[in-house]
């Protein structure tokens, strides 16, 4: 399982990054375009925040239609995952969030980059909130700067969550010590999740 990680991903090989897509892959993404959904499935990387926020942007620059995004991911890198949240809430067109499967750690910052009432699941969603995790490694001194930042990383989306969802800091805070999973009927009643829906035509 990933959790939040505060060093930075390891990069693809550039034989994969060059390596060009094939036509049915190219024709998805021609259709999830038009369709304005953006998918964002496996690890939170910086690769991905890049290739989802130019998605976003582009579809944000083509009209002001809303915009549809999937969220599966176990989680990853917390800054990449700040990257898409901001990006989220930047552009202009009103955004609608759909998690399946599971929806964990940096996912799960990802997912309440919008209002409750445009967070969606499907029935066999799960979430997962906990405090970011980070190796520190170095000189002395260095280990303290790290240990002071992911604490103060983990303040800080400590705040973000009880603002999403509508619960006391302190409960956040309690909750986030140890891996705090959900259901999705438990996410409704903590104020992670909207709604459950079961079909396309749900989504409003």
């Amino acid at each position: 399982m990933k959790n939040y990680s505060t060093t930075v991903p390891a990069r693809l090989d550039d034989e994969d990054e060059d390596k060009p897509k094939s036509q049915p892959s190219i024709q998805v993404d021609k259709h999830l375009f038009e369709a304005r959904t953006v998918l964002i499935t496996g690890p939170v990387t910086q690769d991905m925040a890049r290739d989802v926020c130019a998605r976003l942007l582009a579809l944000a620059q083509v009209s002001n239609d809303p915009i549809t995004v999937i969220v599966s991911s176990p989680g990853g890198h917390v800054e990449s995952g700040d990257m898409i949240h901001d990006t989220i809430k930047f552009i202009a067109p009103e955004v609608r969030i759909l998690g399946m499967g599971w929806v964990a750690s940096a996912g799960a910052l990802i997912y309440v980059s919008v209002p409750k009432d445009k967070r969606f699941c499907t029935p066999n969603t799960r979430f997962l909130l906990h405090q970011p995790s980070g190796g520190a490694g170095g000189m002395a001194t260095d280990i303290e700067i790290q240990a002071k930042e992911i604490i103060k990383m983990r303040d800080r989306l400590n705040k973000i969550f009880a603002a999403a969802t509508g619960q006391p800091i302190e409960r956040i805070e309690k909750d986030t010590d140890r891996d705090y999973w959900m259901s999705p009927e438990e996410g409704i009643d903590y104020g992670l999740v909207g709604k459950i829906v079961t079909s396309v035509d749900e989504l409003g």
